[in-house]
Order: structure tokens, then sequence, then C-alpha cells
């Protein structure tokens, strides 16, 4: 009768080894999604660190105001670290842009190519040979031979569209990304 009665209490093998593979599959998905959600939570901060400082994106922008800028006279504003050179250009120094030969230019580029507006011109102040900042943007400043910008460091020459005429420098200064917000203001970037 016993051997009855351990055979009715007893589960079959098969049951026992089912039910204990099923919580064994339970705790191993557990485990192992626990383990992820772990990993995932540590690797945060350095993913995180990976994006932009706020400081970099908030220069990633930059507006100026256009209105006090005189006919003739220049200004310097930094965007993202880099000096940004915007002059408002006479009547003489844009019919000297328009009026060059593009077969007398080193990197030939049209002054209609190079502005937005022909009384704007936005480059980067910035030489192209060695990346010196030209000078030219003070009234006291020597322009070079084509009355824009020059650049003492190696006697780079670029004209009032910004473009090289005579020296080292490989090419015209570039121009950032800039729109007209309306007519007073630029938003470079």
């Amino acid at each position: 009768m016993t051997d009855t009665a351990n055979s009715a209490t007893a589960a079959p093998e098969g049951e026992a080894d089912g039910e204990n593979e099923t919580r064994r599959d339970f705790l191993l998905i557990a485990t192992a999604t626990v383990g992820a959600i772990g990993a995932g939570l540590a690797a945060w901060p350095f993913i995180d660190s990976m994006n932009p400082a706020a400081d970099v994106r908030a220069l990633a922008s930059t507006d100026v105001d256009l209105s006090a800028i005189e006919e003739g006279q220049a200004i310097t504003v930094v965007w993202r670290g880099k000096p940004v050179f915007i002059r408002r250009r006479t009547i003489g120094e844009i019919e000297a842009a328009r009026a060059v030969d593009l077969g007398d230019l080193p990197d030939p580029q049209s002054d209609e190519e190079r502005v937005q507006k022909p009384e704007w011109l936005v480059t980067l102040g910035i030489c192209t040979h060695l990346g010196c900042i030209p000078l030219g943007q003070r009234s006291a400043d020597p322009r070079g031979d084509f009355d824009g910008w020059f650049c003492p460091c190696h006697g780079s020459h670029y004209d009032t569209s910004g473009r090289i005429r005579k020296g080292p420098a490989p090419r015209n200064l570039d121009i950032p990304t800039y729109t007209f917000v309306d007519d007073e203001t630029i938003r470079i970037g």
C-alpha cells in the first residue's frame, strides 16, 4: 500500500522537470533584463557626455544687428570661436569688386556668388594660407593693394569681395552660412 500511496502523491517526472525549466527560464530572462537595464544606466553618463555642451549649442548661431554699421564701416563678431568680418561696402567697393576679370583671380569667384546683398560682405576673418587674422577691419589698418584685407604674416592681399588677389593664400576668404532675418539683422550659422 505504501507503494501505491507514494506513487499517487509523487508528481510524474515530466511535470517536475517542466516546472523547473519554466522557473529557470523566467529567472534567466529576468536576470538578463535587469543586467541589460543596469548596463544601459551605467553607460548613459558616458553617452550623454558626447553631446555638445550648452555653451557650444548656444554658439551654433549668432544674430548680428546691422543697423549701427554705416557705409564703408566694418565690424568683427565671434561665431564658433572664429572671427567673422562684416563690411557694409560702399558703391565704389561694390563696383571695384564686380569689375575684376575672373581670369586674373587665383580662386575665381564672382562678387555676386560671394554676397547675398551687394552692400553686405560677410566672411570668416581667417587667412586661408596659415590661419592668421588679416588686417583691414579698422580704418587705420593697412588694407593691401586691393583695398580689402592684408595679412602681414605672409603677404596675402584680398580685395573688397574677400577674394585672394596676391600672395601665398590658396583660396578666397571663406563665407560662413548666414541668412538675413530682416533688413537689419543677419543670423550666422
